[in-house]
């Protein structure tokens, strides 16, 4: 082989072996280049959106199933041709899916913020998802999502957010305007549409992923027994306080936090009902009631109350006209539940409806 270059150099002119010589490092590029884009040359990563989708072998009205890929999956993005993007997966499974499937790494990312952000949050209540149901980064139906949450999963509701529901408007005001008065203008009275807001909850799955869920999507896990006492509100949360003994079983009492039965609301909840059980009857009593305008989230607790003992104890977040949120804290020594004052704070004395007419 040495003998048979050194005659091919003998042979050949230097001005030519030049030629051959500058490019053959060129031709190494070019080739090595093309070997490279047949392997696939990763352009970014993504995830699948979608429950299911079939990988395609190329992209036309007809084609074979290449491969399968599964929500949440992760995959890399070998190339791109309008609506598909062909992707290889961690088996090295390569084919065509619609772009449409695919979410970026930065959705991703912000589900993985979301979770770590909120992982030690305070539940406020238990739900079951109603259908199938997407985990969205944001409160709104046009923000992003990736992952899928089937119907009939058990959730765990940390957070509730509000959103504008694409398309909708307040119905027109009911009341009298000028326009219906003699010599009124139409004109003058024309309202501008108003968006109408829909409720979100920031969840937690069964897998502990933490996103976004339209609140219409949940069904709250109260038992019966407590959910009939509604009185047609929603109850937003509700938190097992403690247990008493009836007989040969123990019974839960509770907190339920509610609000009026419509989304959209600036605050949270605006009344809270505590029920104890009655050992004699054997039913549920409302012991507490209270109105305000309050926002999650509402802590439980245990503590020690002196010669009261340990008692169950609950916080909740109270915001005033200038929005200003304080806490106030009670304690349940069944049946009874008292506000419990921090050193230096008083009680708010009220004044009776018979003292007012009295006045």
């Amino acid at each position: 082989m040495k003998r048979l270059l050194q005659q091919f150099v003998s042979f050949v002119p230097p001005s030519t072996l030049k030629f051959i010589l500058f490019f053959i490092p060129i031709f190494c590029l070019v080739f090595l280049s093309a070997c490279h884009r047949g392997r696939g040359r990763v352009l970014e990563i993504a995830y699948v959106s979608a429950v299911q989708a079939n990988l395609r072998d190329h992209v036309a009205a007809v084609y074979e199933k290449a491969g399968v890929v599964k929500n949440g999956e992760r995959v890399e993005v070998l190339d791109h041709d309008r609506r598909f993007v062909k992707v290889r997966t961690a088996t090295g499974a390569m084919g065509w899916i619609e772009q449409r499937y695919l979410v970026g790494q930065d959705v991703f990312d912000q589900i993985q913020k979301l979770t770590a952000d909120n992982q030690n949050d305070p539940v406020q209540a238990q739900g079951t998802t109603r259908n199938d149901t997407n985990l969205h980064v944001e409160p709104g139906r046009d923000t992003e999502h990736l992952y899928q949450i089937s119907s009939g999963e058990k959730l765990s509701l940390l957070k509730r957010g509000t959103a504008e529901k694409p398309g909708a408007v307040a119905p027109p005001s009911r009341s009298t305007s000028r326009s219906n008065m003699p010599g009124g203008n139409p004109n003058n009275d024309k309202k501008e549409p108003v968006p109408v807001d829909e409720d979100w909850w920031l969840v937690r799955d069964s897998n502990h992923r933490v996103g976004w869920v339209l609140a219409r999507m949940i069904d709250l896990d109260i038992p019966l027994d407590v959910a009939q006492y509604a009185e047609g509100q929603r109850i937003v949360a509700f938190f097992v306080l403690n247990q008493v003994q009836d007989g040969d079983k123990k019974v839960a009492q509770y907190l339920t936090v509610v609000t009026e039965p419509k989304d959209g609301l600036p605050f949270d909840f605006n009344q809270i009902r505590v029920f104890t059980w009655n050992v004699k009857r054997h039913r549920y009593e409302t012991a507490y009631r209270e109105r305000m305008e309050g926002v999650l989230p509402v802590t439980v607790t245990e503590e020690n109350f002196d010669k009261e003992g340990l008692l169950p104890a609950f916080t909740i977040r109270v915001k005033d006209d200038s929005g200003n949120v304080t806490e106030r804290k009670y304690k349940l020594n069944t049946p009874i539940v008292r506000r419990v004052y921090a050193p230096g704070e008083e009680p708010v004395r009220t004044v009776s409806r018979k003292a007012k007419r009295r006045r």
